[in-house]
């Protein structure tokens, strides 16, 4: 009977064992299944449907400071024009859709891009390390560098002379960080620095004897030297060459691609390089690449 017992007990045992396992079993196969079921709602979550909704919305919004000559500003009628005004126009007009043009105040650009207000940043607008952290950015299309403009007869000849001498630079520019990264800054100091709303403000400072020298992008103060009397120097030394991009949000990837598309489409036909002729002079070559 002792050996019965312990043969019974033994399978009993046994029995519990497989049950408890098999139980086991369920368990994990369903979480398993759980998790497979949820994955693709996480997936199309995170999908970027930027162009689509670009499409249907049937346009897109540019943010632009519109004191920003020639890249974009306002003529005598009112009217935003510029290089990269017509460089959007023409990219609109390759994606089939229309654009707008909206003032913002550039120190705030990035914030309204992520408020959705407008929808990429398009009107000079640099590339840098640091901005990459914070927005995605279409391949370059324009070169420039951070000029330094001084009066004519100021004996600033080199960087080297800007030591202790009254910088302007725009507010939220990359001529901020291009000063910050060079050497000279500390022989310059951060409260010899003062930021303008605009560039051409910054220049009427400088005219005035205000400030001693300009930091600015070379296209805007070349352009605005030719349309100014004061008589401006541009110096040989500069705080760096930079490329110009359109900025997105990060997540806006299939529309920054249809973008991209779309300006390699203007300078395959030419367009890209009669802009940059009507903007720049006809002995520019192709300023727009």
């Amino acid at each position: 009977m002792k050996n019965v017992k312990k043969v019974l007990s033994f399978a009993v045992a046994a029995a519990l064992t497989a049950s408890m396992f098999a139980g086991c079993n369920v368990s994990v196969k369903k979480d398993d299944a759980a998790k497979a079921s949820a994955s693709p709602a996480a997936t199309s979550n995170t999908t970027d449907s930027s162009w689509n909704d670009i499409k249907a919305k049937g346009k897109f919004v540019v943010g632009l400071d519109d004191q920003f000559p020639p890249m974009g500003f306002r003529d005598d009628t009112n009217e935003i024009v510029g290089a990269d005004i017509d460089l959007a126009k023409a990219v609109a007009e390759k994606l089939g859709i229309q654009v707008e043009f909206k003032s913002i105040d550039w120190k705030t650009k990035e914030m309204e891009l992520d408020t959705k207000k407008i929808d990429v940043i398009w009107n000079g607008f640099s590339i840098s390390e640091e901005r990459k952290q914070s927005v995605l950015f279409s391949k370059a299309y324009m070169d420039n560098t951070q000029a330094i403009v001084v009066k004519e007869g100021s004996g600033i000849k080199a960087k080297s002379d800007l030591a202790g001498k009254k910088i302007g630079v725009q507010g939220g520019s990359s001529a901020v960080e291009a000063m910050e990264a060079d050497s000279i800054y500390s022989s310059i100091g951060k409260e010899k620095v003062s930021t303008y709303d605009t560039i051409p403000l910054a220049l009427l400072d400088l005219a005035s004897g205000r400030i001693d020298a300009v930091v600015a992008d070379e296209v805007v103060v070349r352009y605005n030297i030719t349309k100014s009397k004061e008589k401006y120097s541009v110096l040989k030394d500069n705080f760096g060459a930079e490329e110009y991009g359109v900025g997105f949000r990060k997540t806006d990837v299939s529309f920054k691609d249809k973008v991209d598309e779309a300006l390699s489409k203007i300078k395959a036909d030419g367009t890209a390089e009669k802009i940059s002729k009507k903007w720049f002079g006809e002995d520019a070559g192709n300023k727009i690449k």
